[in-house]
């Protein structure tokens, strides 16, 4: 018997269950892994964004989902207060590109072993276990695990994550928990997720990535719906990079959009052309794919050839004012169609989740079943790339484990 018991040993649910027993409280935190925390060993390409350095509103205003339930959370335990726990911790942090946040170290495994060290310094137990059923009696949760192992508490924090990378123990379990104890499960789709596209040319520059290019997603009556600028990368189903991911998160649903890519944001049509000309008049003997690598890289440099129509060995000052156009043309609007999004566990996060409505945000407990707390992925909030989802699992873990 425990006064509370967590499900889930990642980002939510560790600062959960040490925030409560760091209250007096008896806990016990239940994971199915060998270890905590396997899902941060891989965020950030295994350096772990950890966070984002700006204020609460920039935090909101980067999550398109719900964004305003997380409002106190956020002010509760923000962005400066997780820099400052994990420096308490011993882990020292540095701030790169977009205010996002990593461990000095660049390594992912700091902030686990972190965690790691506030479960000990406030006694959580912590138990090796795969949860399989969960149910309430009378006012004390029954938790059985693998083996018919019984565990019991007053209170009890699920925080389990969403269904994208299954590998890591976020299988969904959670949303089955949260439905039983009668929650509502708004839609689950993937969330910051690649993209595949329809034309076969996009696969042959597979591997190519592109920095400080501008991306805009298009309607079929070309309205404007997404726009970002930053880097991407081409891959053998479609695209993806951090731009990519972002536009996922705001898409939700792929009809056959257009993705439109200015390879030169920085140049409008005329001074391209003026760009083009003095390339031409000081090359202009040299083939037009030898001359196209002033622009572009190698691995583009063919597509955009057989895409503008013109012959590879057209030599440089034969090129007309209309076959200019038309590279021009290519290099500030260069367009896929969108097809659908990858499958969700190769997701990063789980759009959808337990409806917030049912949830108090000052405090994290079900509205429907007293005692029942959520934290983290589990919950229908998610955000843009840049150390946002991270920090909304620490805030929503920290508020939870205060107040259970």
């Amino acid at each position: 018997m425990y006064d509370v018991i967590v499900i889930g040993g990642g980002a939510a649910g560790t600062i959960a269950a040490g925030r409560a027993a760091s209250r007096g409280k008896k806990v016990c935190l239940l994971e199915k892994n060998p270890l905590i925390g396997k899902k941060i060993l891989i965020t950030g390409k295994g350096r772990c964004n950890f966070t984002n350095a700006s204020d609460v509103n920039n935090h909101i205003a980067n999550c398109p989902v719900n964004g305003k339930f997380i409002t106190n959370a956020l002010y509760r335990f923000d962005a400066e207060k997780t820099i400052a726990f994990f420096q308490e911790l011993g882990v020292q942090s540095k701030i790169e590109r977009g205010n996002r946040v990593f461990p000095e170290s660049d390594k992912a495994k700091d902030i686990v072993s972190a965690l790691e060290k506030y479960l000990r310094l406030h006694q959580v137990e912590v138990i090796k276990d795969d949860v399989q059923n969960l149910a309430k009696i009378k006012d004390v949760f029954i938790i059985l695990g693998l083996n018919n192992q019984r565990y019991e508490a007053e209170k009890i924090i699920i925080a389990t994550g969403g269904k994208s990378y299954p590998g890591t123990g976020s299988t969904g379990d959670g949303y089955r928990f949260a439905k039983k104890l009668g929650h509502t499960i708004n839609l689950l789709t993937p969330s910051l997720v690649p993209m595949e596209t329809a034309e076969s040319w996009v696969t042959e520059m597979q591997g190519l990535s592109l920095k400080n290019v501008e991306i805009r997603i298009l309607n079929k009556n070309d309205k404007l719906q997404y726009q970002d600028f930053g880097e991407m990368i081409f891959t053998h189903y479609g695209i993806s990079g951090p731009i990519i991911l972002s536009a996922s998160s705001h898409l939700r649903v792929i009809n056959n959009l257009i993705l439109e890519i200015d390879l030169k944001p920085a140049l409008d049509e005329m001074a391209l052309d003026k760009r083009l000309l003095r390339d031409i008049a000081e090359n202009s003997n040299r083939q037009l794919n030898n001359l196209l690598k002033e622009l572009l890289p190698a691995k583009m440099i063919p597509v955009i050839i057989r895409l503008s129509g013109i012959a590879e060995d057209r030599v440089a000052n034969s090129i007309r004012k209309e076959e200019r156009k038309v590279l021009i043309n290519l290099l500030k609007h260069l367009r896929m169609t969108l097809t659908g999004f990858r499958p969700v566990k190769e997701a990063i996060i789980t759009s959808g989740g337990i409806c917030v409505d049912e949830i108090e945000p000052r405090t994290m407990e079900s509205r429907i079943e007293p005692g029942l707390f959520f934290a983290g992925e589990i919950i229908d909030v998610d955000a843009y790339t840049g150390g946002y989802n991270l920090q909304i699992a620490f805030s929503t873990g920290f508020v939870a484990g205060d107040n259970v």
